[in-house]
C-alpha cells in the first residue's frame, strides 16, 4: 500500500475522550444517586444551622445564666447550659457557623495555591524538582506539629487555624493536578491537537486541565472533611479559636470534666462534627465512583 493510501485509510486523529462531553454537567448522575443524597442532605442541614444560628439562637453564644449545666429541656435551653451558664444551642449553632467559616476560607486556599504549584511543577524539570522539595518539607511536619509551630508564631485564632489546614492541603492537591498533568499530556488526543495546530496554553486548557481535573474534585470533599477534624482538634487542644467564640472542637473540650454528670454537653458537637464528616464522606465516594466508571 502506497503512503497516500495509508493516509486515506488511516481515520481520523484520536481526540479528547468522549467523557468530557458527558462531563457538561459535571457529576449530575453522580449527585443523584441515593449515596450522594443522604450526603447532601446531612451536609445541607448542618450548614443551613449555621447560617441561620443568629435566628436560631435564642441567646447570644457568650451570654451566661445563673443555671449552670442546665439539663435538656430546661425552659430557655433546649439543650441545656454549660458550666458557665451559656445556652448551649446557641453555642452550638454559632460554633457550627464559625467551623464553616474557616473550612470555607483554608480548603480552597490550599487547593488554589496546591493547584498553581503543581502547573509550576509539571512545566519544567527543574521547577518540579523544588516544587517536590517543597512538598516533601510540608508533609514531613506532622499536623500536631505543624498547629503547635503555627500557633506559637501568630497565636491562637483564626488565622492560624484558616493557615495550618491551608499548607496541609496545598501538597495534595499540588501532587494530584502534577500527576494528572503529566499523564495527560502523553495521551494520543494531546498529541493530536498538537499537531493540528493547537498552542500550548490552547492544549493546557481545553484538553489537558478538563481531564486532569476529576480527581480534585473529589479531594475537596475529602479536605473538607479533613478540616473539619484539624480545626475540631486545634480547637480541643485549646490552640485554635480564642476563647469564649465557640467552635465545635472547643465545647466538645469544655464538655470532657462533665461527661458523666452532663453527657448532653458534648452530645451536640459530637453529632454535628459526625453528620458533617459522613456526609462530606458519602459526596466524596459517590464522586468518586462516577470517575471510575
Amino acid at each position: 500500500m502506497t503512503p497516500t493510501a495509508e493516509l486515506l485509510t488511516a481515520g481520523p486523529p484520536p481526540t479528547a475522550p468522549k467523557a468530557r462531553s458527558r462531563n457538561r454537567h459535571p457529576y449530575r448522575s453522580a449527585l443523584a444517586t441515593a449515596r450522594a443524597r443522604t450526603g447532601l442532605v446531612l451536609v445541607g442541614v448542618v450548614v443551613l444551622a449555621g447560617l441561620l444560628a443568629p435566628v436560631l439562637a435564642g441567646h447570644g453564644p457568650t451570654d451566661q445564666s445563673g443555671q449552670s449545666l442546665a439539663a435538656l429541656g430546661s425552659p430557655g435551653h433546649p439543650l441545656g447550659t454549660d458550666d458557665l451558664g451559656r445556652d448551649l444551642l446557641s453555642r452550638l449553632l454559632h460554633g457550627i457557623r464559625a467551623d464553616l467559616g474557616i473550612i470555607s476560607i483554608a480548603v480552597p486556599v490550599g487547593a488554589a495555591l496546591g493547584c498553581l504549584f503543581g502547573l509550576l511543577a509539571a512545566a519544567h524539570p527543574v521547577v518540579d524538582t523544588v516544587v517536590q522539595r517543597v512538598f516533601d518539607l510540608l508533609l514531613a511536619f506532622p499536623g500536631l506539629i505543624l498547629a503547635l509551630a503555627v500557633t506559637a508564631i501568630l497565636g491562637p485564632g483564626r488565622l492560624p487555624v484558616v493557615l495550618v489546614i491551608a499548607l496541609a492541603e496545598i501538597p495534595v492537591f499540588g501532587r494530584l493536578l502534577r500527576g494528572g498533568i503529566l499523564v495527560q499530556r502523553e495521551r494520543e488526543y494531546v498529541t493530536a491537537a498538537r499537531v493540528g495546530g493547537s498552542s500550548g496554553p490552547r492544549v493546557l486548557v481545553r484538553h489537558i486541565l478538563p481531564n486532569a481535573a476529576d480527581p480534585l474534585i473529589v479531594q475537596i470533599a475529602v479536605s473538607l472533611t479533613v478540616a473539619v477534624f484539624i480545626e475540631g482538634a486545634m480547637s480541643f487542644l485549646g490552640v485554635g479559636v480564642r476563647p469564649p467564640e465557640p467552635t465545635l472542637g472547643a465545647v466538645l473540650s469544655q464538655s470532657m470534666p462533665y461527661l458523666a454528670q452532663a453527657p448532653h454537653f458534648a452530645a451536640g458537637p459530637l453529632i454535628t462534627v459526625t453528620a458533617l464528616v459522613l456526609g462530606l464522606s458519602l459526596i466524596a465516594e459517590a464522586l468518586n465512583r462516577e470517575i471510575r466508571r
